[in-house]
C-alpha cells in the first residue's frame, strides 16, 4: 500500500484503554459521521490492545473476545465500510502483545491472512516482548510482507517507540507510519516530550513512511484511560499540541471519547486550515528557523517553517517552555523572499481564520505565553 498524506482517523486506546466492544465501536464510528468528521478526513477507526481472547484456535487463528465481539471483527469491518470508514486492528511483533495477548511473532502470515479476511484496513503492529534473537527491522519486514501477500492494502502502522535506531532502517521495512516515541499521555509534559522528540529527529520522514508522534489528546480533558490524576491540559495547550502535529505532518488520530466531545476540541479538531497544512501533498519537511535571539536549535521556544505545494509558506511559533516570550519574529528574508520584485503577500492565522498585517518585511508575534503557539499561512503572488 502506498500512501502519499499522513493517515487521519481516531484510536480507542489513550480514553478506553481495555474496555472495548462492537457497541463502542458501531457508536464511535456513527459519531464519525455525525459530527462532519470523517468528511473532514478522519477516517479510520483503529482498536488497540485487548481485543483477542488469550488463546488462538485449534488452528493457530485470533480469536476476537467473545463477549467484546460477540460477532466477530468482519461484521465490525462491514459497519465502518458501510459508513464510509475504514477499520484498523492491532497486533504486536513480539510473543505477546503489551497486555499479554497473544503476539504475532512466528504467525505473522496466518495473522495477516486472518486480517485480511477480516477486511481490516490498517494495522498498528507494537514493540512488546520482541525475541532477543530477532532484529525489529527483520520482525517489520516480515508483517510489511505479510500483510502485502493478502493482496489487500493495509496501512502497516510500526509502533516501535523510535527504540533500536528506528530512523535508521524503518523505511526498508514498507511501513506507512512509524512512531517516533513512546506512549502519550493526556498532559502537558507528554505533549512537551513527544514535540521535543520530533525536534530531537529534525523531522526524520518519508513519503509513504510518515513519521508519528502518537494519538491526539485533544479533547480527554483528564478523563479517560490514559489521563492522569490532577492533569487536565487547557484548549491552549490542545491549540498548541493539535497545531505542532499539523505543521510537521503527523498522523491525526484522534484519542477522545467522540460521543461526548466537547464543543472548543471539536471546533479545534475540525480546524480546515490546519488539517489542509497537515495533508498537503507535497509534504515537504520543516525547517527551524533562526528566530529574534533564540539560537537555532532551541528546542523548547522555536519556530518552524514549511514550504507548502502551492507556494504558501506555514509558519509556526512553539513555546514549550515555562517563561513568556516576547517579540517573536521572522523576516520576509528568512523565508527565501526579497522585495527585488513588488509581491502581494497575505498572511492568514490559522487558528483564528483571519488575515493579519505586517510590516518592514517581517511577520511579528509579539507575545507568547507559556505553551502557546501560534501558525500563519503566507501566500505570495508576483504582482
Amino acid at each position: 500500500m502506498v500512501i502519499t498524506r499522513p493517515p487521519m482517523g481516531m484510536n480507542t486506546w489513550n480514553f478506553f484503554g481495555p474496555d472495548i466492544s462492537e457497541k463502542l465501536l458501531f457508536e464511535l464510528a456513527d459519531a464519525l459521521v455525525e459530527k462532519g468528521l470523517r468528511d473532514l478526513g478522519y477516517n479510520y477507526l483503529v482498536i488497540d490492545d485487548c481485543w483477542a481472547e488469550f488463546e488462538r484456535d485449534e488452528n493457530g487463528i485470533l480469536v476476537p473476545d467473545k463477549k467484546k465481539f460477540p460477532n466477530g471483527m468482519k461484521v465490525v469491518c462491514d459497519y465502518l465500510h458501510e459508513r464510509g470508514l475504514k477499520f484498523g486492528m492491532y497486533s504486536c511483533l513480539g510473543t505477546m502483545t503489551c497486555a499479554s495477548y497473544p503476539g504475532s511473532f512466528g504467525h505473522e502470515y496466518i495473522d495477516a491472512k486472518t486480517f485480511a479476511e477480516w477486511g481490516i484496513d490498517f494495522l498498528k503492529y507494537d514493540y512488546c516482548f520482541r525475541s532477543k534473537q530477532a532484529n525489529p527491522d527483520d520482525l517489520y519486514r516480515k508483517m510489511s510482507l505479510a500483510l502485502k501477500s493478502t493482496g489487500r492494502d493495509i496501512l502497516f502502522s510500526a509502533c516501535s517507540w523510535g527504540r533500536d535506531n528506528t530512523e535508521t532502517w524503518i523505511d526498508t521495512t514498507g511501513a506507512n507510519i512509524w512512531r517516533l516515541a513512546g506512549d502519550i499521555k493526556d498532559d502537558w509534559d507528554h505533549i512537551k516530550c513527544q514535540a521535543l522528540t520530533y525536534h530531537k529527529y529534525k523531522g526524520v520522514s518519508f513519503m509513504n513512511c510518515f513519521s508519528d508522534l502518537d494519538m491526539l489528546i485533544v479533547g480527554m480533558n483528564g478523563e479517560g484511560y490514559c489521563a492522569i490524576p490532577g492533569a487536565k491540559p487547557t484548549i491552549e495547550e490542545y491549540k498548541t499540541h493539535f497545531g505542532f502535529w499539523s505543521l510537521v505532518g503527523s498522523p491525526l488520530m484522534i484519542g477522545c471519547d467522540i460521543r461526548n466531545i466537547d464543543e472548543a476540541s471539536l471546533e479545534l479538531l475540525s480546524n480546515k486550515d490546519l488539517i489542509a497544512l497537515n495533508q498537503d501533498k507535497a509534504f515537504n519537511r520543516p525547517w527551524l528557523i533562526q528566530c529574534s535571539d533564540e539560537i537555532i536549535d532551541s528546542p523548547e521556544i522555536c519556530c518552524y517553517g514549511r514550504i507548502l505545494d502551492n507556494g504558501d509558506i506555514a509558519v509556526g511559533f512553539f513555546n514549550f517552555s515555562e517563561k513568556t516570550v516576547y517579540n517573536r519574529y521572522v523576516t520576509f528574508d528568512m523565508l527565501g523572499l526579497n522585495s527585488d520584485l513588488p509581491l502581494e503577500i497575505t498572511i492568514k492565522d490559522l487558528f483564528t481564520g483571519e488575515n493579519v498585517k505586517f510590516k518592514n518585511e517581517m511577520l511579528n508575534h509579539y507575545c507568547l505565553k507559556p505553551h502557546e503557539s501560534a501558525i500563519y499561512r503566507i501566500s505570495i503572488k508576483q504582482k
